[in-house]
């Protein structure tokens, strides 16, 4: 393009000294003006393309990798559900486990509450009973005479 405009400023001093000019020649200079441009923008225009063509190809890139961690966490994701259910789980049977063991300590506790019960009211019948027996004896044994 420099070696153009400096035949065009060569042909404007000609056209401007010389008067056997020929005005063609500027006309031929400028079809190389307008095919350089031409070149120029077509150049540009696939350069724009090709920024364009490796811009896509970045996104492409990055969707991908972002795809591949999306991926990634919902797998960590998922595992650490399993882990928490799996751990819920054990906890629970834990806990049924104590709680099995404690309604088993409270029946046998209820069962000696009972026992202990019906020995101290049969300990308690068998004392009335015999203070009983001894009042009677001793109201019998103790007869007053009549005289």
């Amino acid at each position: 393009m420099d070696a153009l405009i400096s035949h065009f400023t060569l042909l404007s001093d000609q056209a401007l000294t010389d008067r056997s000019f020929d005005p063609s020649t500027i006309e031929d200079l400028m079809r190389l003006f307008e095919i350089e441009s031409y070149k120029a923008w077509a150049a540009l225009e696939a350069e724009q393309q090709q920024e364009l063509d490796d811009a896509e190809e970045s996104l492409r890139q990055a969707e991908d990798c972002l795809d591949r961690e999306m991926e990634m966490a919902m797998e960590e994701y998922r595992r650490t559900v399993e882990e928490m259910e799996r751990m819920e789980a054990e906890e629970l049977r834990e806990i049924e486990e104590k709680a099995e063991r404690a309604r088993r300590g409270g029946n046998l506790m209820e069962k000696a509450a009972t026992a202990a019960a019906k020995r101290y009211m049969a300990a308690a019948m068998n004392s009335a009973a015999a203070s009983m027996r001894s009042a009677w004896k001793a109201a019998s044994g103790n007869k007053v005479h009549p005289s």
